[in-house]
This record gives structure tokens, C-alpha cells and sequence, in this order.
């Protein structure tokens, strides 16, 4: 008999919808991880283990359905933002970081001094930085709308040509 354990299952599936490609998971209170354009699996084990550690991986694609659906009609231009729940796990700060990211409108960027302005952490742009870089939630925490200062295009978990992708997708009105 195996042993029984009390850790809560994370339940994921691959994405796929035309040619967006990616894994998500979702915990019992929400979406919790958005992985980058065709990642392999191990992008999410490695994440899961470090912020649900011993947690199973069950893969469940009827529960992550109402995440794919906003994802979905996101994609098609029907979507500017998400309704989904959240289950966001990191530290204040970051979560904090993240709030201030769902903040920013579709379509608009905002730079990294921006964020740290937002939080009241003017003379923390590098940290806001790295709690960016470490957003779980790809797309849906739309760390993709900051950019540098000067406008230019900045590192991003998925790549920079998965930014670029989702920023034109912001751009281009829908039909």
C-alpha cells in the first residue's frame, strides 16, 4: 500500500490552441502556473516542486477547461482581461509586483520604474525586476505589457519573441 499524502494535487494540461503551445496548472483556489511557448513538461515540474514541493502533478484537463476558455478568448481578441481565479505563491513583495501588473490596462505598457512607483518602492527597480521575472503566471499576470524605460522590448520568461507576440496581439483590433 502506498502512502497516503496531504499535499493538494496541481492539476495541469498542455495548452494548445492554433499556434500558442504551453502548460498550464491550476491548485484547488486557482490558476497558479502559465508555462512559456512550447516548454517542455519539465518547466513546470521544476516549478511546481519549488512552490508546491511534494505536491503530485495529476494531469486534469476538465478542471483547467474555465482557464482555457479565458485563454482561448484571449487569443481570438474576445478577452482584455482575466476573470479566472489566482493562486499566487511567492513573497510579499513579488505578489505585490504581480497585483501591480494585472493592473496595467490591455493594450498599454507601463517600464519597471513604473511598477516601483506603483508599489512605492521607487529605488526597488531591480528587484521589481526579478519578482517579474519570476511571475508563474504567464499572460494572464501580463508581465509581458513592461518594457524598458526608453520603450524597448525586455527580457521575459517565455522569450522575447512570445512578448512580442503577445503585445501585437494588443495592438491588432479585433474583427
Amino acid at each position: 500500500m502506498t502512502p497516503q499524502t496531504n499535499k493538494t494535487p496541481i492539476y495541469w494540461s498542455l495548452f494548445n490552441h492554433h499556434s500558442w503551445n504551453f502548460y498550464i496548472a491550476a491548485s484547488e483556489k486557482g490558476l497558479c502556473y502559465v508555462g512559456s511557448q512550447n516548454k517542455l513538461f519539465e518547466e513546470l515540474a521544476v516549478w511546481a516542486e519549488k512552490r508546491f514541493p511534494g505536491s503530485p502533478l495529476v494531469e486534469d484537463g476538465e478542471k483547467l477547461k474555465p482557464y482555457e476558455a479565458e485563454l482561448i478568448e484571449y487569443f481570438e481578441g474576445k478577452r482584455t482581461n482575466f476573470t479566472v481565479p489566482n493562486d499566487l505563491h511567492g513573497t510579499e513583495f513579488q505578489v505585490a509586483v504581480w497585483n501591480a501588473l494585472c493592473e496595467i490596462p490591455f493594450g498599454q505598457t507601463k517600464s519597471y520604474s513604473d511598477i516601483a512607483n506603483k508599489i512605492n518602492k521607487p529605488a526597488a527597480v531591480r528587484a521589481v525586476g526579478a519578482a517579474i521575472g519570476a511571475n508563474p503566471l504567464l499572460i494572464t499576470v501580463p508581465c509581458h505589457r513592461v518594457v524598458g524605460k526608453n520603450g524597448s522590448l525586455t527580457g521575459y520568461r517565455g522569450g522575447l519573441e512570445m512578448k512580442t507576440q503577445l503585445l501585437d496581439l494588443e495592438i491588432v483590433p479585433s474583427e
